[in-house]
Parts: C-alpha cells; sequence; structure tokens
C-alpha cells in the first residue's frame, strides 16, 4: 500500500477485506500473543467485596489529589465533599473514555488495512468491553455519578466518525488512550480505595499495549506522509490536546458543589499541582507522537502554551 492511496482517501476506509491471511508484522502478531494470554475476567480477578470509599472516607485520599487546598475557591468545610467529588468525576469520566474506546476500536477491525493489525484491534475490543463492564459496575457501587465531559464528547464523536483509519488511531490509541494510560497509573497508586486501586492497575496492563499496538501501527507509515498529509495530522493533534486539556478546567465539579464555574476552572488552570498533574498526564501521549514522527516543533510549541509539556526541546521532529 502506498500512504497517497491509504490514507488520503476517505471513500473506501469504511470496511476493508484483506484476502491476503499471511504474517506481516512480527511485532503486531507478538503483541496479539501477549494481549490473549493477559485477558483477565471482571467479575472473578477483582475483589468487589474489598471496600467502596464513602464521603466520609475521602480523608484517606491525603496528598493524592491532584490540586492544592489553599487558593480554592471551594469552601474549607467542603474540602471533603470536592475530594469525593473528584473521584466520582474521574472514575465517570474513565467509564465514558472506555466506551469510546470500544467504539472506535470496533471501528479498526473493519478499516485495518491488514489482517495482524485487525487481529490486534479484535483483541483490544475485548479488552475495552471489559473495561465498560469494569468501570460502570465500579460507577454503579460509588452511587454519585457524573455525564461525559463535553470536550471528552467532542473527542470521541471526532474519532468514532472518523473515516480515515490511521486518524482513528492517532486520536484513540495515541491521545485518547495515551491519557488514559497515564491516569490509570497514577489512579492506581493515589486511590484510597481498594477495589478502583486494583480495577486500574488491571486496566492499566492493558493500555500500554494499546498504546504500543497504535505506535507500530503508525510509526512506519507516518514516515511516509506528504507535507500536506503530515500538516493535517499535527492540526489534528493539536486541537485534540486542547479538547483534552479543557477537561481538566473541572466544570461539572464547580457545578455541582455550587461554586462559581469561573472562578473554579482559574483555580484549576493555575494551581501548580494541577499543572504539574497535567503534564504528567500527556507524558505518554508526548512519547509516543515523537515516536510516529508528529512531534514536531509546532506541536511541542502548542503543548507548551497548553501548560501539558515544558518549553520545546531542541530534539523534537523537524
Amino acid at each position: 500500500m502506498t500512504v497517497a492511496d491509504d490514507l488520503g482517501r476517505s471513500d473506501d476506509a469504511e470496511t476493508r477485506f484483506v484476502w491476503d491471511y499471511g504474517r506481516s508484522d512480527e511485532r503486531l502478531h507478538a503483541l496479539y500473543e501477549r494481549s490473549k494470554a493477559a485477558q483477565w475476567n471482571a467479575t472473578t480477578d477483582i475483589d468487589w467485596d474489598a471496600g467502596v470509599g464513602t464521603p466520609g472516607h475521602v480523608e484517606l485520599l491525603g496528598t493524592g489529589l491532584p490540586l492544592e487546598r489553599a487558593g480554592s475557591p471551594v469552601p474549607p468545610e467542603r474540602w471533603s465533599d470536592f475530594q469525593w467529588e473528584f473521584h466520582s468525576w474521574m472514575t465517570s469520566q474513565f467509564l465514558h473514555g472506555e466506551q469510546g474506546a470500544l467504539l472506535a476500536t470496533s471501528r479498526l477491525v473493519a478499516m485495518a488495512p491488514d489482517m495482524d493489525t485487525k487481529f490486534y484491534a479484535a483483541a483490544q475490543v475485548a479488552d475495552e468491553a471489559r473495561h465498560v463492564e469494569a468501570y460502570a459496575r465500579y460507577a454503579g457501587l460509588l452511587g454519585n455519578t457524573y455525564q461525559v465531559n463535553p470536550s471528552l464528547k467532542r473527542m470521541l464523536d471526532t474519532v468514532v466518525t472518523e473515516s480515515r483509519w490511521d486518524i482513528v488511531f492517532l486520536g484513540m490509541q495515541i491521545i485518547v488512550e495515551g491519557l488514559a494510560l497515564a491516569a490509570f497509573r497514577l489512579e492506581s497508586c493515589r486511590s484510597f480505595d481498594p477495589v478502583i486501586a486494583q480495577l486500574t492497575r488491571l486496566v492499566a496492563r492493558d493500555e500500554a499495549r494499546h498504546v504500543t499496538f497504535g505506535v507500530l501501527a503508525l510509526r512506519e507509515i507516518y514516515g511516509e506522509l506528504t507535507s500536506r498529509e503530515k500538516a493535517e495530522r499535527e492540526e489534528f493533534v493539536k486541537e485534540a490536546a486542547l479538547l483534552m486539556s479543557r477537561r481538566f478546567r473541572l466544570e461539572e465539579i464547580w457545578q455541582r458543589l455550587e461554586v462559581n464555574a469561573a472562578d473554579g476552572a482559574a483555580y484549576a488552570l493555575r494551581d501548580q499541582r494541577m499543572i504539574d498533574f497535567r503534564r504528567v498526564m500527556f507524558t505518554k501521549i508526548i512519547t509516543s507522537l515523537a515516536k510516529v514522527g508528529l512531534l514536531t516543533p509546532g506541536v511541542h510549541a502548542h503543548l507548551a502554551q497548553l501548560q501539558l509539556t515544558r518549553a520545546v526541546p531542541a530534539e523534537v521532529n523537524a
């Protein structure tokens, strides 16, 4: 296949039959084998009775919350409520993002241009279904849920309706899954609740393979992009980063706590711990963009402007 034929057209991108059943990529095949061996059961492999937290237990969060109390627009007597709402909001967004990954990856099975990629995408569909199942069960135990964040919804809508298979990979495997991987690893370490800690550890193990899948699928073909194709994908990355960073203004939480939304968003944007949290969350995305050749000076400058990374390093992709 050629990049121009396979990436530049959208009329035949919805479903691709592949009549060559031979192995084409040993790396993807090895990843597929690891995925089969690492399957887990959300019903039996999580101790659901280990103790789901309640609003009265949020003091156990300690310093795990990525915001400083000083300077917060939340009244001191409601800080525990804020911690609980943040935990519930994060859990809900995990759940919604996993459904988006389920829908996007199911499209990749049909759209992928070779059988090895289809095999792994199919294995990931099973992963994502299990993730939705597990997070839905946990959200039910919390009894405190949130609707999908508008910026996340817009990102997911873009990915699941995109006709170019590589953009689906870029948006879901590199951006959304990269962000999720960082979030799950942080959550498994900081959580006051052993149930969500165990759940996110299992999910993070799957997500690490998913991000690797995206890098393997895109690294070679993105080396063949025309200047126009590369510019289009750079703009997609910039818009995706803007949407994903907007999630962390936490408007839904401020609304529920009856805190002025503008004051809350300003606090989330300027709080140093939250800035550091966002940068940690985007670390995997930045690494993956570099591997596929999309960490250009323009992309890196955009990420720095959004406070998702620091100044542009000399070694970014030209």
